[in-house]
């Protein structure tokens, strides 16, 4: 068992690829398939063998025939001792070890591994595309064109290997062997292929696409199921399970008439090869019959040819079958590298280097940044923070405040200007390591469905259990993580979250995200709205912990509400865009402009309107 097992160790499962996906189909099959090669070879070769040992098996059935008509009942056996051992060696031994060895090859080198590969590679490439990659689609989707592309590619390998070159043995010996038995009887069967490979050729296209099509329409219902399933929260508040059942239908409508569409050809594929594989043992019998009937075949050949014939039918049903599952395949692999193999949009670039850690001093040197569309960004940005300055940042909805934290992070790259961090642009350093000197705790919190202990350790996955536990207990954490438990009976820091955290309240998610950023402990932190999901209570007691952990650092505080940043060093104002004041908070109150009207009209709410409304809401 063990010696089985570590053949599976023939092929590295993990092997990063070389390189971006092509966005062609045949390249990208080798990309997807680099390393195991040489394995894939070896499967062929031994189906190959397999193959050849049907033909074997027929012409030892011949041999047996002519050898008893030869003998007769009396002498047979003990003229043919040599013959029947011979016989009883290769059904008992021999085509039994072949077709274990095909097998180990399949299912222990190549199936458990292949799919791994593919599917790994693919996973770290969509890893690293841009943000705007997954905002201009369903993630359901994604992840499921990522399984359909992988399983896709795998299928496609292990029944060439299973199916074609096993086919291609039995067909090219079966050729030699009727060749043996007369030319005009191996004719036959070659032009039998003729018409199997023109009807291949006909059907195998048109099936093609219609798997692509297919194979999208399913992605698309995946996605939109998924889609609703995340928001089931948002669905059941707003009474729009009709709606939302409505959608789904409609995407289930578009698959299923594509799925139909499918069943037609493949039922008219399948009508013409079965008349074509019923042609097959007339020729062949009835061809080496008339021969027999000249003298110029024996029984045993007969048989043979027989066998042979009703093989080759046989097995052109199931090669058939199997084409139209690998042209499937092709199919789903085409349309899944549509979607995953896209070039990074915001890659390294050549030369990025790792940053060290820094200081923390943030320069924006004129930038200036659009979504495209006319969308709101940020114009013409001058700004410094001096490492270990504690930096307010304030605008209503739009005003470009998230938008400086996404530069600064390199989740866009600036149209204009440069963003430095002690000197160096980010777009001259590796995202990774950039963002390693960044903690950031944000309004919408993002949490793993694992345990709490996964979500706190993921700012520092070398951190101890102490570590942690300290950084819980500093975002007013512990108290009820230590209460919790789920449905499989783990409690504490053990107990799963749930998807996106859905088993938290808004407070709890937001806690966990500050333990996680304590944690991290990076010389830059970002806050953005990170308080503003605790109340009163809970905010005032974690900002002694809150004024522990900016000790050092370089702080980016963006607010709605005032009172969370009016301690900050300074304070900048930004509005369409631009800067239009910045200060200390006193001295912004005395200057009497936005930042004052804002203070001035909150009373403990929150900013985010236009101006217009404000006045509006003071009238």
């Amino acid at each position: 068992m063990k010696a089985l097992i570590s053949l599976g160790g023939w092929i590295d499962a993990f092997r990063p690829a070389d390189g971006p996906p092509p966005q062609v189909l045949w390249p990208f099959m080798r990309w997807a398939l680099k390393g195991s090669w040489p394995m894939l070879w070896l499967a062929g070769a031994v189906s190959c063998v397999t193959g050849s040992l049907e033909v074997i098996s027929a012409l030892i059935l011949g041999w047996v025939i002519d050898a008893a008509l030869e003998s007769g009942p009396q002498a047979f056996f003990a003229e043919q001792r040599w013959l029947l051992a011979s016989f009883v060696l290769f059904y008992m031994v021999l085509r039994p070890l072949s077709f274990g060895v095909a097998a180990a090859t399949n299912s222990i080198i190549v199936g458990p591994n292949v799919m791994p590969l593919v599917l790994s590679r693919l996973h770290r490439w969509t890893l690293g595309q841009a943000v705007t990659f997954f905002d201009n689609d369903f993630a359901g989707r994604i992840a499921q064109k990522q399984m359909q592309a992988a399983r896709a590619v795998t299928d496609v390998a292990t029944e060439v290997i299973n199916t074609v070159a096993f086919a291609l043995a039995s067909v090219v010996g079966s050729v030699i062997f009727l060749l043996a038995v007369d030319w005009r009887v191996a004719l036959a069967l070659g032009l039998w292929l003729v018409g199997y490979i023109l009807l291949i050729r006909f059907f195998m296209p048109r099936i093609r696409v219609n798997s692509a099509a297919r194979a999208s329409a399913r992605a698309m219902v995946s996605g939109q199921v998924v889609d609703t399933i995340t928001n089931i929260k948002t669905v059941k508040l707003f009474a729009h399970a009709a709606f939302e059942d409505r959608v789904a239908i409609e995407a289930m409508e578009v698959f299923r008439d594509r799925s139909l569409e499918f069943g037609v050809i493949s039922t008219w594929f399948r009508l013409s090869l079965m008349t074509l594989a019923g042609i097959l043992p007339v020729l062949l019998i009835g061809g080496t019959l008339m021969l027999w009937q000249q003298g110029l075949a024996t029984a045993g050949a007969i048989a043979a040819a027989g066998a042979v014939a009703t093989r080759i039918a046989q097995m052109s049903g199931w090669v058939s079958f199997t084409l139209m599952s690998i042209y499937t395949s092709v199919g789903e692999v085409e349309d899944g590298m549509r979607t995953l193999s896209v070039p990074h949009t915001l890659a390294d670039n050549a030369g990025a280097v790792d940053l060290p850690r820094v200081k923390g001093e943030i320069t924006f040197d004129n930038v200036t940044f659009g979504y495209g569309h006319g969308r709101a960004g940020v114009k013409g940005i001058d700004l410094t923070v001096a490492a270990g300055e504690k930096l307010g940042i304030v605008g209503a909805s739009g005003a470009g405040k998230s938008t400086l934290v996404a530069l600064l992070l390199r989740l866009y790259d600036t149209e204009q200007g440069r963003v430095l961090i002690d000197g160096q642009d980010v777009r001259q350093t590796t995202q990774e390591s950039l963002r390693r000197q960044i903690g950031m705790v944000t309004q919408e919190t993002a949490m793993f469905n694992r345990s709490a202990r996964d979500n706190i350790m993921y700012g520092r996955p070398d951190a101890t259990d102490d570590e942690m536990q300290a950084a819980a207990r500093a975002a007013e954490a512990d108290q009820f993580i230590a209460a919790m438990a789920d449905h499989n009976g783990r409690k504490g820091y053990d107990a799963f979250l749930g998807e996106r955290g859905v088993k938290l309240s808004g407070g709890q998610r937001q806690r966990i995200a500050l333990a996680r950023a304590f944690l991290k402990d990076a010389p830059i932190l970002v806050l953005d709205e990170a308080t503003s999901a605790l109340d009163s209570e809970v905010e005032a007691s974690i900002q002694e912990s809150l004024g522990r952990v900016m000790q050092g650092k370089t702080v980016l505080a963006i607010a709605h509400r005032l009172s969370t940043i009016a301690e900050m060093d300074r304070i900048v104002v930004l509005d369409q865009g631009r800067i239009v004041e910045q200060g200390s908070h006193e001295a912004l109150l005395a200057q009497n402009g936005l930042y004052a009207r804002y203070w001035n009209r909150q009373s403990g709410g929150f900013i985010g309107v236009d101006d217009d409304d404000l006045k509006g809401a003071a009238e």
